[in-house]
């Protein structure tokens, strides 16, 4: 798989996603090579801002809502950042098999969790993992959101203190 080239189209899906005034992340999901599922971070901005709608977790509702018979084994997920536990875990309880993500997240990522020490539903998945992909435009996404005073959300937290400082 050429994960630059996959890399690069969640990277547009997480700059659609700033143009909107939304939390830059954006994500797709590949099967055989073909982008069968993406998503983009909604519901970042405004006054009320959920936790729900993470890039990650909208893909997987639209590769869900396909209503295929893929093996989600076979799939991979390509993220601009990567996953929090919540968006993790959503991945392993559905079987990913792989996640690329670009920009590590120092604050909430959930990738290095320890599986062993986890409940037993999820220490018999497995997932593999790649960061690092495509790091700096990631990088670079989120500093042009953090840097922009009207962006709010997670202003002054350790994910944006972190990422302004490189």
């Amino acid at each position: 798989m050429d994960h630059e080239y996959f890399m690069t189209e969640a990277l547009q899906q997480a700059e659609a996603a700033l143009n909107t005034g939304e939390f830059p992340v954006g994500c797709v999901v590949v099967h055989e090579n073909r982008i069968i599922a993406t998503g983009a971070r909604e519901g970042s901005a405004g006054d009320c801002p959920n936790e729900v709608d993470h890039a990650e977790m909208v893909a997987l509702r639209r590769l869900i809502s396909l209503k295929s018979s893929i093996n989600f084994r076979e799939v991979t997920l390509y993220s601009t950042l990567e996953p929090c536990l919540m968006c993790f875990g959503a991945l392993i309880i559905n079987d990913i098999g792989k996640i690329v993500f670009a920009y590590e997240d120092a604050m909430g990522g959930g990738t290095r969790c320890d599986f062993t020490r986890l409940p037993p539903l999820y220490q018999e998945k497995q997932v593999s993992v790649v960061p690092n992909i495509l790091r700096q435009k990631s990088l670079q996404l989120l500093k042009a959101f953090f840097s922009n005073p009207e962006n709010i959300y997670l202003k002054g937290t350790l994910l944006a203190e972190y990422t302004l400082h490189q």
